[in-house]
């Protein structure tokens, strides 16, 4: 779940510790284009205050409409359908004749907000199951389906907590920018550094820390498609056992700092002293983060992250991702 639905969550928990009524929705189809994919949220409580949003306004509009007709007052989860036609469409707000399918739950002492949040505030990843009929919640640990919300006519199955991780070798000052500006795009961040001068005093609150070697640390992460590893180190030896593991495996995005003449000379120590083939030295992103210009700290974690995203959705950038070699003074050059 992203930070925006989490507010809503903490929202939530402090009416009802003020002792209002709310209901909560979360989306469970779309068909077309919605403004929020499935999985968003929105509350809204029993004066018709609404929390985070669905649409541009017009759906959060009619879900309060309903609360003063009295069609809120729910005795168990209501599943709503809008924008079904084009006329709907214009009216709720859904662009190119989107349609937007909505679970409402009305939140009781068995919904399990606060123990939720707390699971969530542990970095824990946490699967919610509503039982459509009673509205009984079980907090359960994530199953194989990963993030996949799932509704049948007995249950909904949520996922909650941080979706994406970031593994980050070296424990720098670029390291602490990335690693804060991670934490906002709701990232589970991992920073290994084995080196005692640097780990020193070092920390980022909401990160775990670890002097583990990078290779051992990698095995142990396990990366899947929502593993984003970066190399900040400098050093070789560090750099290059990180990324010697994370090549063979399925991360998502994996990226090492340097110039272009030195990535030139990783890639042929990965392929000569641990064997990568050219299809996985293909997949390193180095030098890392995305031409802007970047120079500061600051900058450099921006292009990365940035990088970063792009990869995540899929996006095809026009021209190259890396930093040129005339870019002469980028950090990430050095």
């Amino acid at each position: 779940m992203d930070n925006v639905d989490l507010q809503i969550l903490r929202q939530v928990s402090a009416w009802r510790h003020e002792g209002r009524g709310v209901v909560l929705g979360t989306i469970t189809r779309t068909w077309g284009s919605a403004p929020r994919p499935v999985g968003s949220l929105v509350a809204v409580r029993d004066d018709g205050q609404i929390a985070g949003s669905v649409s541009g306004g017009c759906i959060e509009d009619d879900l309060v409409a309903r609360l003063r007709e009295g069609a809120l007052q729910l005795a168990a989860p209501e599943l709503l359908r809008y924008g079904v036609g084009a006329e709907e469409a214009t009216r709720f707000g859904l662009p190119c004749g989107g349609t937007l399918e909505l679970l409402l739950e009305p939140l009781h002492a068995d919904s399990q907000i606060d123990e939720l949040l707390a699971r969530l505030d542990r970095g824990e990843r946490v699967q919610r199951r509503l039982d459509r009929r009673s509205g009984q919640v079980e907090l359960l640990a994530p199953d194989s389906s990963a993030d996949a919300l799932q509704l049948s006519e007995q249950e909904l199955r949520s996922h909650h907590g941080p979706q994406w991780r970031l593994l980050i070798i070296g424990a720098g000052q670029m390291s602490q920018y990335l690693a804060q500006m991670a934490l906002g795009l709701d990232y589970q961040v991992l920073i290994c550094d084995p080196r005692a001068e640097y780990m020193e005093g070092f920390a980022v609150p909401g990160t775990t820390l670890t002097r583990d070697m990078p290779d051992d640390v990698v095995q142990a992460l396990r990366p899947d498609g929502h593993t984003a590893i970066v190399a900040l180190t400098h050093d070789p030896k560090l750099d290059d056992l990180a990324l010697m593991e994370a090549l063979r495996g399925p991360a998502f995005y994996i990226g090492a700092i340097g110039s272009r003449v030195n990535q030139s000379k990783r890639r042929a120590r990965l392929a000569e002293h641990f064997g990568l083939q050219p299809e996985q030295l293909a997949r390193l992103h180095g030098p890392v983060g995305l031409h802007i210009g970047a120079r500061t700290p600051p900058e450099i974690a921006l292009s990365i992250l940035a990088h970063m995203t792009a990869e995540r959705y899929g996006v095809q950038l026009q021209g190259s991702a890396a930093l040129p070699a005339s870019t002469g003074g980028s950090a990430c050059e050095t």
